[in-house]
C-alpha cells in the first residue's frame, strides 16, 4: 500500500483584519443617534435633550476609559499623533498620496480627540445651565449653543474626511465601522 502525503497548509494572511471592536462601533452609533436627538430636541423637547445629553456623558466617559484600556486601535496611543504629523498627513490627502492607515489616519485621530473635547464642553455648559448656581446666567446658553454649533460643524467634517479617506484608498469606511473589519493591505 503506497503511503500517501498530507497535504501541507501554508498561513496565509487574512485579507481583512478586525480594527474596530464592538464597544467603539456601538460608542461610535449610539452617540452619533444621542447628538442628533440632542440636536433636534433643543429648546422644544428639554427633557429628551437632557436625557440625550446625559446619554453623551455616559459615552464619553467610557470612550475616554476604552482608550487607555480597550484593545489596539482603540488606544489614543494608537491614533493621537504630533500636531506636525496631523498637518503633513492632511497635505498629503489634499494631494492625493496620503497613507493608508489600518486604524485611524492621522487626522483621524486628531478629529476623535477634538470632538471628544468639544462634546465634553458642551455637556458641561448644558449640566451648569440645568444645575443653575452662581456660573449661570446668558453667556453660558450662548456658550452651549456656540459649543453645540461647533460639533455639528466638526460632524459635517468627519463625514467629509470619511468620505474623502474612502475615495482616496478604495474601502467603505462606513461599512467598517458597521462591521468592524477592514482590509488588511493597502
Amino acid at each position: 500500500m503506497a503511503a500517501t502525503s498530507r497535504p501541507s497548509y501554508t498561513a496565509v494572511p487574512a485579507a481583512r483584519v478586525r480594527v474596530w471592536d464592538p464597544l467603539v462601533r456601538v460608542f461610535h452609533w449610539t452617540l452619533a443617534v444621542a447628538f442628533a436627538t440632542a440636536w433636534a430636541t433643543a429648546d422644544e423637547l428639554q427633557p429628551a435633550h437632557e436625557l440625550a445629553g446625559y446619554l453623551i456623558v455616559a459615552l464619553l466617559v467610557a470612550r475616554v476609559l476604552w482608550g487607555f484600556i480597550g484593545e489596539t486601535h482603540a488606544r489614543f496611543r494608537d491614533f493621537v499623533h504630533r500636531p506636525a504629523v496631523v498637518v503633513r498627513y492632511l497635505l498629503d490627502e489634499l494631494r492625493g498620496r496620503a497613507a493608508r492607515f489600518v486604524g485611524h489616519n492621522p487626522a483621524g485621530g486628531a478629529m476623535v480627540v477634538v470632538m471628544l473635547v468639544v462634546l465634553a464642553l458642551t455637556a458641561a455648559t448644558g449640566i451648569l445651565m440645568t444645575t443653575g448656581g452662581p456660573l449661570g446666567g446668558e453667556w453660558l446658553e450662548e456658550a452651549h449653543e456656540f459649543c453645540a454649533g461647533l460639533a455639528l460643524f466638526l460632524v459635517v467634517l468627519h463625514v467629509a474626511g470619511v468620505a474623502w479617506s474612502s475615495t482616496l484608498h478604495h474601502e467603505n469606511l462606513v461599512k467598517a465601522m458597521l462591521t468592524g473589519w477592514k482590509r488588511r493591505e493597502p
